[in-house]
């Protein structure tokens, strides 16, 4: 439980700057392993596709978490906004992230805030419909 108040999509977002800034000849565009799939093609994966599949996991994880009510959701809510404002400073402004690996985590991250507002504001909306039915019937 004590995970709930920390934005997930920060991993991805570390880690990305980690190996930009830390390790700079490292390409997300190299391809990092093939599979061989049975129809015959090369489904190769390269670091900036994993990098964004961890991504959208872990938006899964944040939808889950933004269908409880509380003031820790608040506080959830309230920082994965924080990320996706510096995650789009860092964007426009920082030559490293001017990538489509970041643009990518960048999209994810504003599905992340809207998707989490919505998905809170309609459990709220049925949560007070339904404590409103059963008062007027009591």
């Amino acid at each position: 439980m004590s995970m709930l108040g920390f934005p997930l999509l920060l991993i991805p977002f570390a880690i990305y700057n980690i190996i930009a800034f830390l390790m700079p000849g490292v390409t997300w565009t190299g391809v990092i392993t093939t599979v061989h799939m049975a129809s015959g093609a090369d489904w190769t994966m390269s670091a900036g596709d994993m990098l964004v599949a961890l991504a959208i996991l872990l938006l899964c994880g944040e939808v889950l978490k933004s269908t409880r009510i509380g003031i820790r959701t608040v506080v959830d809510h309230s920082l994965s906004l924080l990320l996706f404002l510096g995650m789009l400073v860092e964007f426009i402004l920082v030559q490293q992230a001017a990538t489509a690996t970041f643009f990518l985590l960048l999209v994810v991250s504003f599905i992340d805030v809207l998707g989490g507002f919505a998905v809170t504001l309609r459990s709220a909306q049925r949560d007070l419909t339904v404590e409103g039915v059963e008062r007027a019937s009591s």
